[in-house]
């Protein structure tokens, strides 16, 4: 490793308050980012990029529709949102469908995500489920951006995935399972960790990238993640599976120089950064999915 800079040393310190020091990472640790696959003459090469906002309304909760349905506080931590306006653990397709969105072109899908907190300051929710009862304490940090983006496949055209179709990336139980896939990275700077990174002075950036290759026949499965899976390394898909649009979801904070920061967890997990994931619940209008879709076989940068 190469040695911190000597501003990183002072946040280092004040950061090992919230955890020990090899779950940060200097700017200059983040690993280079890994060689994308060549694309093929078949590649789907166009992206499209909606507009959800950033969760200006603060629709915020401790439940988990996907894994935990009907069960309130089911995550035992606080989940944030943009998207579907109405979900929680109550919701169903149909209540959903007749939800309000935060997104652009009508697109009622929802996309959620464990809150960030700055930890060296009482949040208002320290005796609450989610928060405090679940060992999430802290104050928690609005983003300042989120981007979703959906890309094709570097071999091949994509199919649309049906409605309610639930996307699931990330492990939440990272620390015990020894699993994850958390990207966390600081802005303008390539590649990722699964550290926290001490970005001095940029903004902290967390990337989702959701599984893009779908069985063909279920919207959901009994791990709600084996009806979906990543391509291989050449961006072939597993054979019975079909590429869908490759949903990125990314998140951006400005989190204060200096000051500890963590994500909610489960509370045997102890808010490890590897523990970083996203659910997605998929009601995009057909019209709409059909647009995505076209405008990545017909590698077009849309809108």
């Amino acid at each position: 490793m190469r040695r911190l800079l000597p501003p990183l040393v002072a946040a280092v310190t004040l950061l090992a308050g919230c955890g020990t020091n090899d779950r940060y990472a200097a700017i200059n640790d983040i690993p280079p980012p890994t060689t994308e696959p060549t694309a093929t003459e078949d590649a789907s090469t166009g992206t499209y990029t909606l507009d959800c906002g950033r969760n200006e309304e603060r629709h915020l909760n401790a439940d988990n529709v996907v894994v935990a349905p009907g069960q309130p506080n089911g995550a035992h931590h606080t989940h944030e949102y943009v998207g579907n306006l109405t979900t929680d653990h109550t919701s169903t397709d149909t209540t959903l469908l007749a939800g309000g969105t935060t997104c652009a072109e009508g697109d009622l899908s929802t996309y959620y995500w464990p809150v960030l907190r700055l930890t060296d300051r009482p949040g208002t929710d320290a005796h609450s489920p989610g928060g405090g009862q679940h060992g999430n304490t802290g104050e928690v940090l609005p983003p300042a951006e989120v981007q979703i983006r959906y890309t094709g496949s570097p071999v091949s055209k994509v199919v649309a995935p049906p409605r309610f179709t639930r996307l699931v990336t990330g492990d939440a139980s990272a620390v015990t399972s020894g699993g994850g896939t958390a990207q966390w990275s600081c802005e303008g700077i390539p590649g990722h960790t699964d550290r926290y990174p001490l970005c001095e002075g940029r903004r902290v950036v967390r990337t989702f990238d959701f599984p893009s290759c779908w069985d063909g026949r279920n919207t959901d499965s009994t791990t709600h993640k084996s009806h979906t899976t990543a391509p291989a390394r050449n961006g072939v898909c597993p054979a019975g599976f079909f590429p869908i649009p490759h949903l990125q979801l990314r998140v951006t904070y400005t989190v204060p120089a200096g000051r500890p920061y963590a994500i909610d967890s489960f509370p045997n997990q102890s808010r490890d950064p590897r523990t970083d994931h996203a659910m997605h619940i998929n009601l995009t209008p057909t019209p709409l999915m059909t647009k995505i879709t076209t405008c990545l076989n017909t590698n077009h940068h849309c809108p």
